[in-house]
């Protein structure tokens, strides 16, 4: 059977669904057993990326509306900024003080973005695709960009830390694991702001491939 474009967006946006509704159980469940605050953000991120997706699934059976397209394109930035706090709380008190402060005020400002612009329907043929008021993609810019470069840099650095490791089979697994995650963070945050431009299919694409880089690093 030949699936129709709504099929496909279907068939891909659930199976990411539950990649990613899996993925941010298991490092729920870490964080229980550890205590550790880098779990606890990096949980919440991949939450709001299955929450995300979920709004995807729904959009594509048809369902919008203003409060939804808001709520997405705010959960989009802000699970990228929640594994961006995962990853700080490897870097310095003082780096890390300083982002938890960009991240509450970052996150005031595109919830408050939205009183000031209406996005309007920017579903086309099933998928999330259309050009961003110039307010909503800025603010976006000024989230996503800074917290991509803090878990880039908070990953280096753990590879570095890695070098410590006498075992070169230990010392391996955890370069992969950074790389994995690195490579994760980076198309799911990045690859996946480029569809507005001209690829809506790219999101997906990126979604799918970075989810499963996550999954490589993490687990």
């Amino acid at each position: 059977m030949i699936l129709t474009l709504q099929g496909i967006v279907l068939l891909s946006t659930v199976v990411i669904t539950i990649l990613s509704a899996v993925l941010a159980f298991f490092l729920t469940l870490k964080y229980i057993k550890l205590k550790s605050k880098n779990y606890l953000f990096w949980s919440l991120g991949l939450w709001l990326f299955t929450v995300g997706v979920v709004l995807e699934v729904l959009f594509a059976f048809g369902l919008y509306s203003e409060v939804m397209i808001d709520s997405y394109l705010t959960i989009v930035a802000l699970l990228v900024e929640a594994l961006a706090l995962g990853s700080v709380q490897f870097l310095g008190k003082t780096v890390k003080k300083i982002y938890y402060i960009y991240a509450v005020i970052t996150t005031i400002v595109i919830i408050a973005s939205f009183l000031f612009v209406r996005v309007g329907d920017v579903i086309a043929n099933y998928v999330v695709f259309g050009l961003l008021p110039i307010l909503t993609t800025v603010v976006s810019s000024i989230i996503t960009f800074p917290a991509a470069a803090i878990i880039i840099v908070s990953a280096y650095l753990t590879i570095r830390l890695s070098r410590a490791y006498t075992d070169k089979n230990v010392r391996r697994h955890k370069n992969l694991q950074m790389s994995s995650i690195i490579a994760g963070v980076v198309v799911v945050s990045i690859a996946g702001t480029l569809y507005i431009a001209a690829y809506p299919e790219l999101l997906y694409w990126s979604e799918f491939f970075g989810i499963l880089l996550l999954w490589l690093g993490f687990i």
